[in-house]
């Protein structure tokens, strides 16, 4: 492990926190938040469901482990709320099963310490116009719903507020933009640069917001390797120089 030690914020989920990184993502979004902060740590499987993370949990989060997260935000909803399939297969899960599979994911994070927060995101809605127009050949009919996706969205909601778990309603949040159908995908179901940034910012609300102790919001964290050097840049007038260490000026958006 590189030092020094920082906290450790996990993105676990499927597909949506795969591909967080790319496309403008809010994963790579909190990442430049965060840097010099905390490290994000990337643990996302396309087209999981919440059972299959059940079955790996402990190996994703085990609870022997020598450091514990500091925050988790874990998303998966999407893939357990499509229709089922006539054979049986596919990610489809009952709603009672995916939220006892959310409830017990979330009872394992809670064991990790004392200190480790949880953020849940609820299922989003699709571009349903979007998703029969790409609908690939190499798969059986996908039939994902805006009814089905409020169904397990406001179930997990449900959830998080039983178990006291901060959580960002994402069914709501992109509809909240303008034309959010046709600006808030890249393909119907998976997230746009602009989707992400809505995503983000409540990401950051809820941390800023939350009363943890100590606050993981990223103004009151510290910056490591902060403290002011003769090696810095130098200031125009040419007899001091100039922290750089909380600069901010290139990030495409400033963030609360």
């Amino acid at each position: 492990m590189v030092g020094p030690s920082r906290p450790q914020i996990v993105l676990f989920g499927s597909s949506i926190v795969q591909m967080s990184f790319g496309h403008g993502g809010w994963g790579a979004i909190l990442s430049e938040v965060y840097a010099r902060k905390a490290d994000i740590i990337l643990r996302g499987y396309y087209g999981w469901n919440s059972t299959r993370a059940l079955e790996v949990v402990d190996q994703v989060f085990p609870k022997d482990a020598e450091v514990q997260p500091s925050l988790v935000v874990v998303y998966f909803g999407g893939n357990d709320s499509m229709a089922p399939h006539p054979s049986g297969l596919g990610p489809h899960v009952p709603l009672t099963e995916y939220v006892d599979n959310m409830k017990n994911i979330a009872l394992h994070l809670q064991s990790l310490s004392d200190s480790t927060r949880i953020i849940f995101l609820s299922c989003p809605p699709v571009d349903e116009g979007k998703l029969r127009q790409n609908q690939s050949p190499y798969l059986s009919e996908v039939i994902r719903t805006n009814e089905l996706c409020k169904t397990y969205s406001d179930a997990c909601v449900e959830l998080c507020q039983e178990l006291g778990l901060q959580v960002v309603d994402l069914f709501s949040t992109l509809q909240k933009s303008d034309d959010w159908e046709t600006v808030c995908f890249t393909d119907g179901i998976h997230l746009s640069a602009q989707g992400s940034k809505l995503v983000a910012a409540e990401i950051l609300r809820v941390v800023k917001e939350a009363e943890w102790t100590p606050s993981l919001h990223w103004k009151s964290m510290p910056t490591e390797f902060s403290e002011d050097s003769p090696y810095d840049l130098v200031s125009a007038d040419g007899k001091n120089t100039v922290n750089s260490s909380e600069w901010t000026y290139f990030w495409e958006q400033q963030w609360d």
